[in-house]
């Protein structure tokens, strides 16, 4: 079932214009340089069929809840799926959202040397200013009070994973469970298994523990009722 996403009410960016893509489960919200909604489209579509075009020929793609073997020749988009969700420890759809995002934005490059693409809390970036992200985090109390300061000159997947918000499976009732890669997919599929770990505040020191042993990964983030626990490169601030 669709879910509003009522904390895009807060976004905005004084350089960049916004707008929203939406194809069936599909749904995002694009900032670049210049509206670019057929561009964003045809990329949205093109991710679909690739993806539709594998499950077809490999259904266990779809409802794997463990990694797989990656066929030996398959689109790079489904390939980084793959390659995540055997680095994080969950099924390759656990990565879906990170990697149509970054997808989505590869393909608006060339036409915004700025783009952010976020698709149901999951956030693909390359941007020339510093940016805040803030962190919605359900009922907790601490949802949408904090952020992190992303520096100039960078490109991020910064993705977050709950297990008490959105439709997304999780087996851990973490408000948020946030991850920052260089790589979008791996920051999705690596937010599934954390918060997958996080069933109570006790266990948010030992999810975090476990994260910094995962290649790629640059900062980590837990919230959990009023309990927070964070750790990597950025900077935590209030917003």
């Amino acid at each position: 079932m669709y879910q509003p996403r009522t904390y895009r009410q807060r976004v905005g960016h004084q350089d960049l214009v916004s707008f929203q893509v939406r194809v069936q489960e599909t749904d995002l919200q694009v900032a670049a340089v210049r509206k670019l909604p057929e561009e964003t489209l045809r990329a949205v579509r093109a991710a679909r069929e690739l993806l539709q075009g594998h499950i077809r020929q490999y259904p266990a793609f779809l409802s794997s809840l463990e990694p797989l073997q990656a066929p030996a020749e398959c689109p790079e988009l489904i390939r980084r799926m793959y390659v995540a969700a055997a680095t994080a420890g969950v099924g390759p759809m656990a990565a879906v959202a990170g990697a149509v995002a970054e997808h989505v934005g590869d393909a608006l490059l060339p036409l915004s040397p700025q783009v952010i693409v976020e698709n149901g809390g999951d956030i693909f970036l390359q941007t020339l200013a510093e940016r805040t992200v803030a962190i919605h985090a359900g009922r907790s109390p601490l949802s949408g009070k904090l952020g992190l300061r992303v520096p100039a000159d960078c490109r991020l997947g910064i993705c977050t994973s709950s297990g008490t918000v959105g439709h997304s499976l999780s087996f851990g009732r973490a408000d948020a469970a946030l991850v920052v890669s260089d790589d979008a997919a791996l920051a999705d599929a690596v937010a599934t298994a954390l918060g997958n770990r996080v069933s109570s505040p006790a266990d948010v020191a030992g999810a975090l523990e476990w994260v910094q042993t995962v290649p790629g990964v640059r900062h980590a983030l837990v919230i959990i009722g009023e309990t927070l626990g964070a750790w990597g490169e950025l900077e935590l601030v209030r917003v």
